[in-house]
């Protein structure tokens, strides 16, 4: 081979490589796509509590539905944001939910979903601060819920005042947002629906179609083990 054909046949390896490098650190970047349960039963020591992160974004911004009101779940085996709302959880066992909220706010048409309710201590924190319920007439509203019928558990989750586009999801820390936490107990083995209580499905009658009656969206299932 010519002193030019290995020149070539080296620039080429070279350029599949930094390819190759490119690709593996975007797939990691990227937001994952819907595929399965988010499995918590192996991830702390039995009888140990579960660290469970979301983030709510006001429009997705990739996939079938760009522009949709969306929940994200980080994944605790690889640490990426996935778009999937269904959770295997172990039973009898306390979850501590960490929640960053990016969307915009408004008044609730019913004020009892501004309630704290359910939660270990009857109460939630809102950037640190502790609570018990948030008037939505009052500052900047209230933007989704994270609710658990069966458990009666709903935390209303305060929403960000002005514009807050992000773009594609999931949104970085750097863009204005509300942290919340709070800690409920998984109750026995069964499958248990949450969703968010507040209409926010512009274009839908009644804000209540779309995203809010779509899985991997504004609800999805806890899946108790024993």
């Amino acid at each position: 081979m010519s002193k030019g054909g290995r020149l070539a046949t080296v620039l080429g390896l070279f350029l599949v490589a930094v390819g190759l490098v490119v690709w593996a650190v975007s797939s990691y970047l990227a937001p994952g796509v819907p595929g399965g349960t988010v499995d918590y039963t192996n991830t702390q020591p039995a009888g140990q509590p579960v660290n469970l992160t979301l983030e709510t974004v006001g429009s997705i911004g990739y996939g079938a539905h760009p522009s949709w009101v969306s929940y994200l779940t980080k994944d605790p085996h690889t640490g990426k944001w996935v778009q999937e709302t269904s959770w295997k959880l172990p039973a009898n066992t306390v979850v501590h939910m960490t929640i960053y909220q990016y969307d915009s706010g408004s008044p609730l048409r019913n004020q009892e979903f501004g309630q704290v309710l359910g939660t270990i201590g009857g109460s939630a924190t809102l950037n640190g601060k502790s609570f018990t319920a948030y008037n939505s007439n009052t500052g900047t509203g209230v933007g989704h819920t994270f609710a658990i019928p069966k458990l009666n558990l709903i935390v209303p989750l305060v929403g960000v005042g002005g514009a807050n586009i992000c773009g594609s999801a999931p949104c970085l820390k750097t863009f204005p947002h509300n942290t919340e936490t709070f800690s409920f107990k998984t109750p026995g083995p069964g499958a248990y629906s949450w969703q968010c209580f507040v209409p926010c499905a512009l274009g839908y009658l009644f804000g209540n179609g779309g995203a809010m009656s779509t899985q991997n969206y504004m609800g999805g299932i806890l899946e108790v083990v024993q």
